[in-house]
C-alpha cells in the first residue's frame, strides 16, 4: 500500500509540473532520474552542479539534498535510485538565498504572502525545518504567477511556493491543502476566514454532497 501511494504521489507531482509548464509558468530547470546510468546526462540537463536533489515523495523539506558538486550530486543520485526511490534533480536558484515565497491563493486572489527563510547553514526555507517566516510584499509578476499557478492546478484555494530567480519568479511547488498557521501568524491575515466568505459566496444549494440535512 504505501509503495502505490508513494507512486501515486509522484505522478501527481510530475503531473502537476507539465500542467505548470504547459501554461508558461516559470519553472527552475528540472530532470528526472530513472536510471543510475544516465547521472551524467541527468546533471547536465539540471545545469551541472550545486543542484537539489529531491525524493518525490518527500514534504516540508524531507529528502531534499544540496549536492555542491558534480561527485556529490553523483553519489547522491546513484543512492537515491539505489534504494528505488523516485527523484528530480533542479537547478539550485543560488541569489534566492535559501529563502522563498509562499502566496496564500483563495478564489483567484492572493489574500496573503511570506518570505520563509532558512535556519543558518539551511538552505532549505521550511518552517518545520526551523526556518522563519515573515510578512514580505510580492510584485505583480510573483501576484500573477501564483494565481496562474492555482488557475492551471484548477484550485481555489493553494499555497504557491516560489523562489525569487534572477529571471523572475519561479514555482517549486503548488500545495493544495496548505497549513495556515504559520502565513497567519506571519502577516496576522484572518486566512481562515477569508476561505470561509469564499464558500459562502460561491457555494451553491443543493450541491455539496453532505448526507442529511445536519
Amino acid at each position: 500500500l504505501n509503495e502505490s501511494v508513494g507512486i501515486g504521489r509522484s505522478r501527481d507531482k510530475l503531473r502537476s509540473m507539465q500542467l505548470l509548464a504547459r501554461d508558461g509558468i516559470g519553472l527552475p530547470v528540472t530532470a528526472f532520474a530513472h536510471d543510475p546510468a544516465q547521472t551524467a546526462e541527468v546533471l547536465e540537463v539540471a545545469g551541472g552542479a550545486p543542484v537539489v536533489i529531491k525524493l518525490l515523495e518527500g514534504t516540508q523539506g524531507i529528502g531534499v539534498v544540496l549536492a555542491d558538486t558534480p561527485r556529490s550530486a553523483k553519489s547522491v543520485i546513484e543512492a537515491f535510485r539505489g534504494a528505488n526511490v523516485n527523484i528530480l534533480v533542479q537547478e539550485f536558484i543560488k541569489e534566492a538565498g535559501g529563502s522563498d515565497i509562499r502566496a496564500l491563493v483563495v478564489g483567484g486572489k492572493v489574500v496573503a504572502a511570506m518570505k520563509r527563510s532558512g535556519g543558518k547553514g539551511e538552505f532549505r526555507s521550511n518552517i518545520h525545518r526551523g526556518g522563519s517566516a515573515e510578512a514580505v510584499k510580492i510584485t505583480a509578476i510573483e501576484r500573477s504567477t501564483a494565481v496562474k499557478a492555482a488557475k492551471a492546478m484548477g484550485l481555489n484555494v493553494c499555497g504557491v511556493d516560489m523562489l525569487r530567480a534572477n529571471h523572475g519568479p519561479v514555482v517549486m511547488e503548488v500545495n493544495s491543502s496548505p497549513g495556515l498557521e504559520g502565513i497567519e501568524n506571519a502577516t496576522g491575515i484572518d486566512v481562515a476566514g477569508k476561505i470561509i466568505e469564499f464558500l459562502a459566496e460561491h457555494a451553491k444549494a443543493g450541491k455539496t454532497r453532505t448526507r442529511g440535512k445536519g
